[in-house]
């Protein structure tokens, strides 16, 4: 029988130094285990040797477990219990052996009295419990002297581990102006030791920092405002100390800390205020509309969807000119050009600004009001605009048949400035490459400068420029729609070319063919045209046409028995003529082969059978006609080669011929006095200058255009249509390709200030030619040697050159 005692645990309620026996009794181990004293009949069965009347059968073992604290911190090993079997004598023949969890190296067992030691420091936070197990054997023999049984050492806890925060550090927000006792956070502490052993685990918190803001539960850790009004404007972020302690917060208990990082949330409880209650801004007139002319801005000491602006024009005179939007971003009024700016017209505006909060609280609307207002001046500043048109756009219809120089339209633009600059109109030559345009360069009016053709061009879209004189960068333009009107200039013809067929048994009033015309040009109630056959054919025996009153016409045969050989092809000539006015006409030909035909009236041959000769010609013949042909044709093509390189002799006039001939003048020409030197009326009229006189020509040169005056009357030089006259002219040279630039006039209207030589006028100079020096003559060579005698001053020796 074993026996195990505990020596060091004085809590047991058997006390340290009691060994408990037991007798293997399943009720009374059951007893003993769970604390309670076993009955006195069964304690002194226990503890006797001698059998009573109600013997029970033993067992083995003796049975306890065992309790050690843990943290030993001595020098010595720490002593367990013992265990001991009623078959020990004292003698040391029995040896104990203890294995299982932690045998050998957390305890060691003596093996001749059975006392357990630990030898190692023991932690009940890693491990709580150990199962071991003990034999005892004969050490003679080694047999076993008891059955192996298990037994319990438990490590008793001391409050040994602080409480921890394993969430920590925490952060939280909370909104501002939160009522007090509003809920932040709840911290959490844990403690390792043995919740059901006294108080090493009972944790109580408390407020190390962050008081009077905030508080904290002690039992649940539920962190709560302590004071009412909390403005994030003015303090945002709270550091709160939290402190955990346990033993019930008693002396000498262990104490662990986190920190709460606590944010306060903005609410809308500050209204918008705008530091400026004037602005003052500048615009040029020539600002675009939606250009930024300023910015305004409401300071909102809140932020986010708090802080959020609406800015609105709520009066002024300047709410139809100007608009105000919102920068999402910035929370900043933009003021833009709400229509087009005129300094002449308005100097000045002015505007009533309000901003406004976007998002309110209802329980903040006593703060308020959340809206406030300023008054924006704004200057318009005086720029220099370039010329406007009015109106801004010119639609012209015109007949196609117009006459050159016919003036179409007065365009007209004016200097909006208040100096009212003079103005010069010009085209846009990218805009009517064709040239078909011209306008008067002061009055504006636009003018044909080219025949016009609505079939080639119905319609022109040109832009008219007008420029400053002063400035001439400042340059405006407007768009000018010209609509081509159609005129009956075109007659109709044949929309292909027909060739028609009739059969040699083809009889009278037979349909051979049906023709239809086009005409290019585009009447108002669209085209009908009329057939017939042309007056040269107008009794023809063979053939006749039917209008069909649809712009189409039929071809009938008028009689039959047409025959090849007789005659195997008709021209038929026919006249078409349009509806419109003047009614223009055309002739077309339609092409008729005679055909031999079956009886279905199918073609088999249109060609008419050869002619044979009545005697045929031998091979020797043959040769001897072509041999005369390439004779001939050789011949043809060598007096055709001799007549191209021959030359002719030129006519050698000495009055006539000035080809690149030197013509020396001896004589000053008498200014506009002298009438006699030219015929000033062949310049008008060239051809009358030449018609009285029959000048050699010269056949190494083509013939000079003839004067452009012979299309345009001669009374048009002289009245006020000069522009008319001017710009049939110009048409007709550039229409001839062989007319040389006979005449070119160009007009300076201003002196050369930035030349190297200084002004060539006569007005600015010396009053006498005794004033100016002719010096540099000398210097100009051979060539002014002359001109250096009779004007220079110089006294000494003529230069050696």
């Amino acid at each position: 029988m074993w026996t195990s005692g505990r020596m060091s645990n004085a809590k047991s309620w058997l006390g340290l130094g009691m060994s408990l026996y037991f007798w293997g009794l399943m009720d009374l181990t059951t007893t003993v285990l769970s604390g309670t004293p076993p009955p006195q009949g069964e304690l002194a069965a226990f503890l006797s040797d001698k059998p009573q009347s109600h013997q029970r059968a033993k067992r083995s073992w003796v049975w306890n477990q065992f309790f050690v604290l843990e943290e030993y911190t001595g020098t010595d090993p720490l002593y367990v219990g013992k265990l001991h079997s009623d078959m020990d004598r004292g003698d040391g023949s029995i040896k104990y052996i203890l294995s299982g969890e932690g045998a050998g190296l957390v305890f060691t067992i003596d093996d001749t009295t059975g006392d357990i030691h630990a030898i190692q420091r023991l932690d009940r936070e890693e491990r709580a419990q150990y199962t071991l197990r003990a034999q005892a054997l004969d050490r003679r023999t080694g047999r076993p002297m008891e059955p192996e049984s298990e037994f319990i050492i438990k490590i008793q806890d001391i409050n040994d581990n602080e409480p921890k925060f394993l969430d920590g550090p925490y952060i939280a927000t909370v909104p501002e102006m939160s009522p007090v006792g509003t809920s932040v956070i709840q911290v959490t502490a844990t403690d390792a030791d043995d919740p059901t052993y006294g108080n090493s685990a009972r944790v109580v918190y408390s407020i190390l920092q962050g008081q009077p803001y905030f508080s904290v539960d002690s039992k649940t850790g539920v962190i709560r405002t302590a004071l009412m009004n909390m403005d994030r404007e003015a303090k945002e972020y709270y550091e709160v100390i939290i402190q955990a302690k346990d033993m019930g917060g008693q002396l000498g208990g262990l104490a662990g800390t986190t920190t709460v990082n606590i944010t306060l949330s903005d609410v809308n409880d500050n209204p918008p205020r705008f530091p400026q209650k004037h602005y003052q801004m500048s615009v040029l007139e020539s600002a675009p509309i939606s250009s930024t002319v300023g910015r305004v801005f409401a300071k909102d000491l809140d932020e986010g969807i708090n802080a959020e602006m609406k800015y609105t024009i709520v009066d002024g005179d300047g709410a139809d000119a100007f608009d105000i939007n919102t920068d999402p971003n910035f929370q900043v009024g933009i003021i833009t050009v709400k229509k087009p700016l005129s300094f002449e017209s308005k100097k000045s505006y002015t505007l009533k600004v309000e901003g406004a909060n976007s998002h309110l609280e209802m329980r903040f609307l006593n703060l308020g009001p959340f809206q406030d207002t300023t008054t924006v001046h704004i200057n318009v500043e005086d720029v220099d605009e370039p010329p406007v048109f009015e109106p801004g756009f010119y639609f012209v219809e015109l007949p196609e048949d117009v006459a050159i120089g016919t003036t179409i339209q007065i365009i007209s633009a004016k200097d909006p400035d208040v100096t009212n600059n003079s103005i010069r109109y010009s085209i846009d030559r990218s805009s009517d490459p064709g040239r078909f345009f011209y306008v008067d360069i002061t009055t504006g009016a636009l003018m044909t400068a080219r025949p016009l053709d609505r079939e080639e061009y119905s319609w022109h879209n040109i832009t008219v420029l007008a420029m400053e004189m002063n400035n001439p960068s400042q340059v405006g333009s407007v768009t000018v729609t010209i609509k081509v009107l159609d005129v009956n200039d075109n007659a109709p013809e044949f929309s292909r070319f027909y060739e028609a067929f009739v059969c040699e048994n083809a009889k009278a009033g037979q349909l051979i063919q049906t023709v239809s015309a086009v005409d290019l040009d585009d009447p108002l109630h669209g085209q009908h045209f009329y057939y017939s056959l042309a007056p040269e054919a107008t009794n023809n025996p063979n053939f006749t046409i039917r209008d069909n009153q649809d712009n189409t016409a039929r071809i009938l045969t008028r009689r039959s028995g047409f025959r090849q050989q007789e005659q195997s092809v008709f021209y038929l000539p026919i006249l078409i003529a349009d509806s419109g006015q003047p009614v223009l006409s055309s002739t077309g030909t339609l092409t008729i082969q005679v055909c031999s035909c079956d009886d279905d009236g199918h073609v088999m041959s249109c060609s008419p059978e050869a002619y044979i000769l009545p005697v045929s010609l031998s091979r020797g013949a043959l040769i001897a006609i072509l041999a005369c042909i390439f004779v001939l044709l050789v011949l043809v093509l060598l007096i055709l080669s001799m007549r191209r390189h021959r030359k002719q002799p030129y006519i050698i006039d000495d009055e006539e011929n000035i080809h690149e001939n030197i013509v020396r003048y001896d004589d000053e020409g008498g200014g506009e006095e002298d009438t006699e030197a030219f015929d000033i009326a062949a310049m008008w009229n060239p051809r009358e200058a030449q018609a009285g006189t029959a000048p050699k020509t010269r056949q190494d040169m083509l013939p000079e255009i003839e004067s452009l005056s012979r299309y345009v009357p001669q009374t048009c030089a002289v009245n006020s249509t000069v522009h008319s006259y001017v710009l049939a002219k110009l048409y007709e040279a550039d229409m001839d390709l062989w007319a040389p630039p006979f005449d070119s006039l160009q007009t300076y209207m201003f002196e050369g200030d930035g030349s190297v030589a200084g002004s060539l006028s006569s007005l600015q100079s010396a009053t006498s030619d005794s004033e100016q020096s002719f010096d540099f003559l000398t210097d100009w060579g051979p060539r002014f040697r002359k001109l250096a005698e009779l004007y220079g001053a110089s006294e000494g020796p003529a230069p050696l050159w």
